[in-house]
């Protein structure tokens, strides 16, 4: 399983996994769009392509999604697939694709640090993302 959403008092929270870092930022941009109800569906019609820094793997983690939220919110664009193209524990660049929201914006307000450990698991790692809503 690539994610979970676990109890959270108050807010939104993940757990998510991946075999690399590569695979745990991909997976937790999938977590959080599992959260718009309204989300994309069919054939993906934009495409962006993004560079992400962070101090380290946790901040990077935060800045991605956070950077997806930017992106939905400004571009009125929805996201369902996410690939990096490459990255480091401070630097990823990443593909995007989506479509138009509709007028449509997601009630997430941001990715946070609460709680953000990423640790390694026997499976790969693993990381626990609470989401402010």
């Amino acid at each position: 399983m690539s994610f979970e959403e676990i109890e959270h008092t108050a807010d939104r929270a993940f757990r998510v996994q991946g075999r690399d870092f590569a695979e745990l930022l991909e997976n937790a941009g999938r977590a959080m769009s599992s959260l718009d109800p309204l989300g994309p569906s069919g054939t993906p019609s934009v495409v962006r392509t993004i560079e992400v820094e962070g101090i380290d793997r946790e901040a990077l983690l935060v800045n991605w999604l956070n950077e997806i939220l930017y992106l939905e919110q400004t571009h009125g664009e929805v996201y369902d697939r996410f690939q990096i193209l490459e990255s480091s524990n401070r630097h990823l660049h990443a593909r995007l694709d989506g479509r138009q929201s509709g007028g449509w914006v997601t009630h997430i307000k941001a990715a946070t640090f609460h709680d953000l450990a990423i640790k390694q698991t026997p499976e790969g790692l693993e990381a626990t993302i609470v989401f402010d809503v």
